[in-house]
């Protein structure tokens, strides 16, 4: 099995710029001369800060689901732009009720940022919530709360098929593409990765490598989707070792059985183990 860092994310510019929120958020930045886009940003004072200090200014917002620690701080960075004289344009969720929302998505659409210039496709990926957007350039996704590293968002609106067939829609984006999603999750789901898949080396090896970039304060994402897709259970429901850790999980915690041969229903079954572990 190849280490993790045998699976390197594609170096693409404008390179996002990640600043932390919360206790483990990511607002994700690119700035491009003196313009700047955000993804998520669920707190507008570090933003504000960054742009402050760079002499930048704020041309667009991308939300990718209503949760506030993704949008809180959406009425803070339009009010400081608009003191400024801009006007940013916000784009989210048609489905989902977002702050000042100028620009509704419901996948499929392909966006630009003139002042940037630079373009996304929109991906509808529901599951973690009804309306949950991703962004995607060549070499960048930014999945919010849909894919996680080595693990994916909870259910809390979606069903199990919705967010199965929703991480099929990422994985089978370029192996090369940097997943740059919005928590510091990285070594909890480890964890549990490891339990599921206690023969697969790599995720082994992603732990000892995260350890150690967490020891030094550095942030474990991006990952690339060739080592989610090497070391994340979530895309590795057809595995047999997955598979059968499932089972045994399900027969010891009186739940019903799924399917060997029913990747969704093993996801499911994979959520519900991680949702109590």
């Amino acid at each position: 099995m190849l280490k993790p860092s045998a699976f390197p994310v594609l170096s693409v510019d404008p390179a996002p710029i990640a600043i932390p929120a919360f206790a483990d958020n990511y607002i994700w930045l690119l700035r491009q001369g003196s313009s700047a886009l955000v993804v998520d940003p669920g707190d507008a004072a570090p933003v504000l800060a960054f742009l402050r200090r760079e002499g930048l200014r704020l041309a667009a917002i991308l939300v990718t689901h209503h949760h506030a620690d993704h949008q809180g701080g959406i009425a803070g960075l339009l009010a400081a732009s608009r003191e400024a004289g801009v006007e940013p344009a916000v784009f989210g969720p048609a489905a989902e009720s977002i702050t000042a929302l100028s620009e509704p998505l419901r996948g499929g659409e392909t966006i630009r940022s003139e002042a940037m210039g630079i373009d996304f496709r929109v991906l509808a990926v529901p599951g973690h919530t009804r309306g949950h957007l991703a962004y995607y350039r060549p070499g960048q996704l930014f999945c919010g709360d849909t894919l996680f590293g080595a693990g994916c968002g909870r259910l809390f609106e979606g069903t199990a098929s919705q967010m199965a067939a929703s991480l099929a829609t990422l994985a089978a984006l370029p192996d090369a593409t940097g997943v740059y999603c919005a928590h510091e999750y990285t070594a909890a789901n480890l964890r549990f990765a490891a339990v599921v898949e206690p023969g697969n080396a790599c995720v082994q090896e992603r732990i000892a490598e995260v350890t150690a970039l967490r020891a030094a304060g550095q942030a474990s994402v991006p990952s690339s989707l060739a080592l989610e897709k090497a070391s994340n259970p979530f895309l590795r429901c057809g595995e047999p070792e997955v598979i059968d850790s499932v089972l045994r999980w399900c027969a010891q915690s009186a739940t019903p059985l799924p399917e060997r041969d029913d990747p969704v229903a093993v996801f499911a079954a994979l959520r519900a183990w991680k949702n109590v572990f």
